[in-house]
């Protein structure tokens, strides 16, 4: 019996849904430590595929991002995924521990956004520049330390480092974000965590929620998990 590179939350012929972990890249690295490269292997192996395995991303969490992430085992699963993501009819829920207090306990934050490519980030921007992206999300605040909150993020777009930027940039930075200015360190990767996720199956149409809590290294933060 293969054992899987990370724990997996769902696998059928179309589908494999699994707990990221903190530190890994989603795809793109050259020296096989991606979880691409990963659940290839994983696929190749217990399935005994000859050959290349196919493996579509159609959405990808952050290195240092950890929690549910979804891949498609066929072409025709990545296509009908990618449309729901353009369609906005997958539901993304992140946890995520900031730095500071919000101003409200719940509420909606819209900006423009673009990458930065000197800098390697992103960053909010007018509407007017050039590659400029809307970015919103919803939040809610769960509990909060006067120190740090711990947060739920409902994702409404889905741009590069969107919830990291649009927070940083309000001066709430999510907990060992040295990238976006947070002054405080972290065990492994930061306190972002893709907390929820539902969908409708590509192919048999059912509706399918999946939920995984963070790692143990959350439990060293000043605020209780849900």
């Amino acid at each position: 019996m293969t054992t899987p590179p990370f724990p997996i939350l769902f696998e059928d012929n179309h589908l494999l849904v699994i707990d990221k972990p903190a530190g890994i890249a989603t795809q793109g690295v050259t020296d096989g430590t991606s979880v691409f490269d990963q659940a290839s292997e994983y696929i190749r192996v217990k399935y005994q595929k000859p050959g290349k395995v196919y493996l579509g991303i159609v959405s990808r969490l952050d290195t240092v991002t950890s929690g549910v992430l979804v891949l498609a085992r066929t072409s025709k699963a990545a296509s009908r995924l990618s449309d729901m993501l353009r369609r906005r009819t997958i539901e993304k829920r992140y946890l995520a521990v900031v730095e500071g207090q919000l101003p409200q306990p719940e509420g909606t934050l819209i900006d423009f956004v673009r990458k930065d490519d000197a800098a390697h980030r992103m960053v909010v921007c007018r509407e007017s520049t050039a590659d400029a992206k809307r970015a919103e999300l919803r939040y809610r605040v769960i509990e909060s330390s006067g120190r740090q909150s711990l947060i739920e993020v409902e994702l409404i777009t889905g741009r590069k480092h969107q919830i990291r930027l649009q927070l940083a940039s309000r001066g709430m930075p999510v907990v060992g974000d040295r990238k976006y200015d947070a002054s405080s360190t972290f065990p492994q990767g930061i306190a972002l965590h893709a907390w929820q996720l539902t969908f409708e199956h590509p192919t048999r149409r059912e509706p399918m929620s999946f939920e995984c809590r963070p790692p143990k290294s959350w439990q060293r933060l000043s605020v209780q998990l849900p």
